[in-house]
């Protein structure tokens, strides 16, 4: 069953930015926040959102740790780390650990709007 997007990053006003970008420039709605890994893991679990977006630096557990364990138990699910630090190192650690996509927090919000859409099928 489809449910939506799950915004896990330790920043409520970014978790806020994301959620009101998204929810009006796609068809798709946010099921859920999460403002570290450990809850964002628990949330991912119990929401079987249709894509994740996570950030890299959080507290208790950082998003390549998070996007690795929610890869583990929802292999299908399409990560996309959203960063302030999307450099060729991180995105290099980023696909080994299954994201899919690593977008700077510094494009435009555009970007990712974009790519929820390409990773979801729906435009």
């Amino acid at each position: 069953m489809s449910t939506g997007i799950l915004i896990v990053d330790d920043s409520p006003q970014i978790r806020n930015m994301i959620k009101l970008w998204i929810e009006s420039e796609t068809n798709f709605q946010v099921c859920g926040e999460a403002g570290d890994g450990v809850e964002g893991i628990q949330k991912a679990l119990q929401l079987k959102p249709d894509l994740i977006v996570l950030d890299l630096f959080m507290p208790r557990l950082g998003g390549l740790e998070t996007a690795k364990a929610i890869r583990s138990a929802l292999p299908e699910t399409p990560i996309i780390l959203f960063t302030l630090y999307a450099d060729s190192d991180v995105a290099e650690r980023a696909r080994e650990v299954g994201v899919n996509s690593v977008l700077s927090k510094m494009d435009q919000m555009d970007s990712l709007c974009s790519e929820v859409g390409r990773l979801v099928g729906v435009s």
